[in-house]
């Protein structure tokens, strides 16, 4: 066949490679016994697709870090990057920070601990913020083997001191993952300060348009990429070809994206926090934001493109009908979609998705997009102008 000159990786559909005879099979085999990031001969998509390698390859240039490995969703992400650290029946303990997403909190409880039976320790954070005293005092009564954190959280967007929460965890010997899908390698690479794995739901800011799934782990030691290819090959967590290509197209514009994600976000959260119908801005950059003092020592060019805030009101119910009021005044321009990192500007009201969690009827999580700036505003004070405080 005549080579097509483009620029571009094809899409593999292949389910299986052609292996031309027994010699060349036993050599793929052979291979395949160590796992290779990129194979010479690739054997069966489930183990490793070419298309997919091409755009593992651009998210590793993007994190900055040796590997990049890529699943069908976040949550295959986190399976991945948490079972390659449990070997055999040996008893585990692991820290998780309790403010993390919604899903990987319920892994946890039905997964690690209701079939796996692990042991878990939470660390919660004081008055909005992670004190890390208490978090050195809890490693040394606890000493886990993990520590899971994520840099920002969802949705009261407390910043972590990744690097210091990195170097006592290093201290006691734990290994440490950070779910960096909020900050985004934009503005932190924890890999450079010394954690084990980042990993991000790539759903979100990597993709960028909601409309496609997919996860990545990251890291810099090989002996972790073989046992995460080995892992993924055998749960099954591969992404689609033809998803690949598109998140590979996507990453083009990424720093692009991002760029404007976080500058819009920064421009609506100092909106907000001056009209008179909003009562609180939770935005890592507020000088009054409990971890604004972090977010500006380990942030580089920026605080994230969400911004929640909370709606005032005389009563909870008050609260909670000027939110449905809002929401109602906003929707032909801001959907209420539940997810985050699209290139349009959604929201989802706190209360009624975390409950007792966080019970501020309210209370709404904006996810930025990148429209003009002042259209946004436009449209936000419109609605807010419209509330009965």
């Amino acid at each position: 066949m005549k080579k097509v000159n483009s620029l571009r990786t094809p899409i593999y559909r292949d389910s299986g490679f052609w292996l031309k005879d027994i010699p060349t099979m036993k050599k793929a085999f052979a291979d395949e016994v160590n796992h290779p990031a990129d194979p010479d001969l690739y054997i069966y998509s489930r183990y490793r697709n070419p298309t997919v390698v091409q755009t593992e390859q651009e998210l590793a240039k993007i994190e900055g870090s040796v590997w990049a490995l890529l699943a069908q969703s976040g949550l295959a992400a986190i399976d991945i990057a948490l079972s390659i650290f449990q070997v055999n029946a040996q008893p585990v303990k692991w820290l998780y920070f309790s403010e993390i997403y919604g899903g990987t909190n319920t892994f946890i409880d039905k997964v690690l601990v209701a079939r796996r039976g692990f042991n878990i320790v939470r660390f919660t954070p004081t008055n909005d913020s992670y004190s890390l005293s208490q978090f050195e005092r809890l490693m040394e009564q606890q000493r886990p083997d993990v520590v899971f954190l994520e840099a920002i959280s969802n949705p009261m967007l407390i910043v972590a001191d990744v690097p210091e929460i990195v170097k006592i965890s290093k201290r006691f010997g734990a290994k440490v993952i950070v779910d960096n899908t909020f900050a985004t390698p934009y503005i932190l690479k924890p890999l450079d300060f010394g954690a084990d794995l980042v990993i991000h739901s790539a759903t979100k800011y990597l993709a960028g348009h909601g409309n496609l799934s997919a996860g990545v782990v990251c890291g810099n030691d090989i002996d972790l990429l073989k046992q995460a290819i080995e892992y993924r090959k055998l749960v099954g967590h591969m992404i689609s070809p033809d998803d690949a290509y598109r998140l590979s197209d996507y990453l083009k514009s990424f720093h692009l994206r991002i760029s404007q994600h976080f500058s819009n976000a920064q421009r609506i959260a100092e909106f907000l926090s001056k009209h008179p119908a909003v009562e609180k801005v939770l935005y890592p950059s507020m000088p009054y934001h409990p971890t604004n003092n972090i977010a500006s020592k380990i942030f580089r060019k920026g605080y994230g493109g969400i911004v929640t805030f909370d709606i005032k009101g005389n009563s909870f119910t008050n609260k909670q009908e000027n939110c449905n009021s809002f929401i109602q005044l906003v929707s032909h321009n801001i959907h209420l979609i539940p997810t985050l990192g699209d290139a349009d500007t959604i929201l989802m009201p706190v209360e009624p998705v975390w409950g007792d969690r966080y019970p501020f009827p309210g209370m709404v999580r904006l996810s930025i997009g990148i429209e003009p700036p002042e259209s946004l505003i436009n449209v936000l004070k419109n609605a807010l102008d419209k509330i009965s405080c």
